[in-house]
């Protein structure tokens, strides 16, 4: 869905359900999209927003027995639906070797038109392929870039690039975000392949340090914001989204008279590595016995694992001082599944960050 003057003024890309069991990002753009068609007729929009509200029609048909939807994986492959995305900067390096020059503007619009023309003459071999080619097309000119997903059970987050931070605390404010995370390569030094949304980062920081003598800035501000957990899905959160990435609009320069309000991010960016995953030590029902947005330290208690039949308790510890804000839904576990995410201030984790 396109809204807009297309080719004026800054282009801004948003998709929801990539991971395609999560649905709050597909009801706020639901919402939104209301609110955008009523400014384009007004004629308030000075530049193209796109939004794609269902990103993965491969993984919405994901239903097992009819029931349980497994739209995180591609069932043939088994790969994760925001995997494997390909690194950009090695895609338009040679193309654009010869051409960039002093001017960064000229750079920037250099490096678009070859993400554009490389990703145009790609040929995909599968299904899976087409939807990332498919997707990549659409976002390739944007300026802007957010990838709707939500958590198993969790207050809204933001993943971001560490050389955006300032960005990222003026879209958390906008949200309302409890953790802001960013990272310069979240796939671990070196990584081939990217998430849909670090792709659109990592093109210009690899860029950077491939022609250092050369004005090439972080011209794409990309990040995958996590909108609660799997079931907070109801129009009043879904309107509240909107009105929130409306806003953020609005501070961005996209609406003509917006009343624009910053609001204040209601937590400082924390490095990705910062965040420490809790596992549980074996299978049973899982208690929690700390809430979502709890301020923690070393020592508190954030879930019980028990046994039913042997009666073994085991309880997970906080290590670090954070913000609890993230858990797993499901109330009874395997061994060794993540179970608590706690968002701190100092590295804790090295190499992918990525989750399964």
């Amino acid at each position: 869905m396109h809204f807009g003057p297309e080719g004026q003024g800054k282009q801004v890309y948003m998709q929801a359900g990539l991971h395609a069991d999560e649905h709050p990002g597909m009801l706020a753009l639901h919402h939104l999209k209301n609110y955008l068609l009523a400014l384009e007729a007004a004629g308030r929009l000075t530049g193209e927003i796109i939004l794609v509200p269902v990103a993965n029609p491969i993984g919405l048909g994901n239903f097992v027995f009819g029931r349980h939807h497994v739209g995180r994986f591609e069932l043939s492959s088994k790969e994760n639906f925001n995997r494997n995305y390909p690194d950009l900067a090695e895609l338009v390096h040679e193309p654009i070797s010869r051409a960039l020059g002093g001017d960064a503007g000229a750079n920037v619009a250099l490096i678009r038109r070859s993400i554009h023309e490389r990703l145009g003459v790609l040929q995909p071999r599968t299904e899976l392929e087409s939807l990332r080619l498919t997707l990549l097309r659409l976002a390739s000119a944007a300026d802007y870039v957010l990838d709707l997903h939500c958590d198993s059970e969790a207050l809204v987050h933001v993943f971001a690039h560490s050389k955006q931070q300032d960005q990222a605390r003026t879209l958390g404010g906008s949200i309302g975000a409890h953790a802001i995370l960013h990272a310069v390569e979240a796939g671990g030094p070196g990584a081939t392949t990217h998430t849909f949304a670090d792709s659109f980062t990592a093109v210009w920081e690899r860029l950077q340090q491939r022609f250092p003598h050369l004005p090439i800035p972080m011209a794409t501000f990309s990040a995958t914001l996590e909108l609660r957990g799997l079931y907070d899905v109801s129009h009043e959160l879904g309107t509240h989204d909107a009105d929130a990435l409306l806003a953020y609009l609005g501070q961005i320069g996209l609406i003509t008279d917006a009343e624009v309000k910053a609001t204040p991010a209601l937590c400082e960016p924390t490095p990705w590595a910062g965040v420490e995953i809790l596992n549980a030590p074996h299978s049973g029902v899982v208690a929690y016995r700390a809430a979502l947005g709890s301020k923690v330290g070393p020592g508190t208690a954030l879930a019980d694992v028990i046994d039913p039949l042997s009666g073994q308790v085991s309880t997970l510890y906080s290590n670090i001082a954070g913000v609890f804000y993230a858990r797993v839904v499901e109330r009874f576990t395997e061994a060794n599944t993540e179970l608590t995410f706690v968002a701190g201030k100092e590295p804790v984790r090295w190499g992918s960050l990525y989750c399964a």
